[in-house]
């Protein structure tokens, strides 16, 4: 937490102070103003990995601010989440140890081994591939109609790779992976998606792997690809279906609003899933223009707190966390003490699990209340009200406390209000979530490993594999059905 500090603290600074650094773009270029609020609410979104963007990146940043800052972040916080991932490990692994790791060596290791070789090789493919990297002057074009253009330009691909990987997701121009330059061909479009999923997916066979229980491993990773296939479905279905107002002109064919044609309906709904399960935002469409059931699959899969996937380490005791309370329901309805790859899930166990899976509900709840019945909160509904609002308001709190970063661009962030309230949720989807997690591990680290016997629930079994996707579901219902009619299902049965 102090390592995310001091770095939040000097991107603030850096922010704050772009006025003064030399380069490019120039100053006529750049007109969103780098208020405190939006300064602060920049630097927890990237120093948390979220990449909230309240801002446009080439309307509001110089070239040094990205590549000094904000490139400096995504490698720092994405090799901090790493870390975490690994000591959580640890303490499934260690038998009777006081600690669970040293954090600057898996913070080097994570830069060293795995983020800079990756970028390094992914940055020249991206540039191969058509994506720029310069510091020239933005670009002013006469069109055909006569007007004058403004292409604007940068180290496109020294950002573009690296927020991938590293669970970010910001990119240097508004329209993010929608943009010709940072996404020009389809093969970039797909490396993209991979580099997103592939990390924090592989991780789970690291977990099995250092536990010495590979199918474990492989049981967790399972559960993770059939629940992002259901979310794939049921997205796809939705957004491939014709919309009823084009319906009604007896006009066939899927929802292509808010799509590139390049992409197709296809590309786009595979993006928002990849993302929205990925905790990165690099997302190619527009999903204000999504259908309200095709909207309602990337809210879900935020709103169940980056199990499937997620951010770089944090997604992997994600799952576990929710595995554990999986576990400890399997042991209740066989009258059984609980435990998990041998180690026991007593009271004081059962707590942490149980306020980790409670503050995402808490947290995005309470916000979007508090939004919804506030002048300030409301303030930012400046195009749309009624049901589609309120699921911007709660997809912008949901997209905040995954650290996630994804937004419906409908509603107007850049405010004292928004900037403030996000960074909240930010700070809580990071660091209260990891508490609870590293608590959990240290108690973990320092029981004996004890063997497992034929009353445990094997963590390889189908039975495992059936309750832990259960129990996802179950805890997302509960936490959020009686939220989710006041937006996407109500906007549904109403069309």
């Amino acid at each position: 937490m102090l390592f995310s500090a001091l770095g939040t603290e000097g991107l603030f600074l850096l922010l704050l102070s772009q006025r003064w650094l030399p380069g490019g773009p120039g100053d006529r270029y750049l007109t969103t103003p780098t208020t405190v609020d939006l300064a602060a609410n920049t630097a927890i979104s990237f120093s948390t990995t979220t990449t909230w963007q309240a801002y446009g990146g080439e309307t509001t940043l110089r070239y040094l601010t990205q590549l000094v800052g904000l490139v400096s972040q995504n490698f720092l916080a994405g090799a901090a989440g790493l870390a975490l991932g690994i000591a959580f490990i640890r303490g499934f692994a260690r038998d009777r140890s006081a600690t669970v790791g040293n954090f600057w060596v898996d913070l080097i290791r994570g830069l060293l081994w795995v983020l800079l070789p990756l970028s390094m090789v992914g940055g020249l493919v991206l540039i191969w591939q058509g994506v720029p990297v310069n510091l020239v002057p933005y670009t002013d074009v006469h069109t055909l109609e006569g007007g004058v253009q403004t292409i604007a330009q940068g180290p496109v691909a020294a950002l573009e790779f690296i927020k991938n990987p590293g669970t970010n997701g910001g990119g240097l121009f508004n329209a993010n992976g929608a943009h010709p330059y940072e996404n020009p061909t389809p093969f970039v479009n797909f490396l993209a998606m991979l580099a997103i999923a592939v990390l924090p997916a592989s991780l789970t066979i690291t977990f099995g792997s250092m536990t010495r229980n590979p199918r474990a491993g492989w049981a967790l990773l399972a559960v993770m690809v059939v629940l992002f296939a259901g979310g794939l479905a049921v997205c796809d279905f939705a957004e491939a279906a014709t919309p009823p107002q084009p319906a009604a002109y007896h006009v066939s064919g899927g929802n292509m609003e808010g799509k590139e044609v390049r992409f197709g309906i296809g590309g786009s709904v595979l993006a928002a899933v990849v993302t929205s399960n990925g905790a990165t935002s690099s997302y190619n469409s527009m999903h204000d223009s999504y259908q309200p059931v095709g909207i309602l699959a990337p809210l879900v899969n935020m709103l169940l707190g980056e199990v499937i996937f997620g951010s770089l380490g944090t997604g992997l005791y994600s799952m576990v966390m929710i595995a554990l309370v999986a576990v400890f329901l399997g042991g209740l309805m066989v009258g059984r003490a609980p435990e998990y790859l041998g180690k026991k899930i007593t009271a004081a166990e059962t707590r942490l699990a149980v306020l980790y899976a409670l503050l995402t509900p808490a947290v995005v709840l309470v916000l979007t209340g508090v939004a919804l019945s506030t002048n300030a909160g409301r303030a930012g509904l400046v195009t749309n009200g009624g049901t589609h609002g309120f699921t911007e308001v709660i997809f912008a709190c949901a997209s905040s406390m995954a650290n996630n970063g994804q937004n419906i661009a409908s509603l107007s962030a850049n405010s004292m209000f928004y900037n403030m309230t996000t960074a909240v949720a930010m700070l809580a989807g990071r660091f209260g979530l990891a508490a609870f997690a590293l608590a959990l591990a240290g108690r973990f680290a320092a029981q004996r490993q004890w063997p497992v016997t034929k009353g445990s629930l094997r963590s390889d079994s189908a039975t495992f594999g059936v309750l832990v996707p259960g129990t996802i579901l179950l805890v997302g219902a509960l936490s959020f059905l009686p939220a989710l009619p006041l937006g996407p299902i109500a906007e549904a049965l109403r069309r």
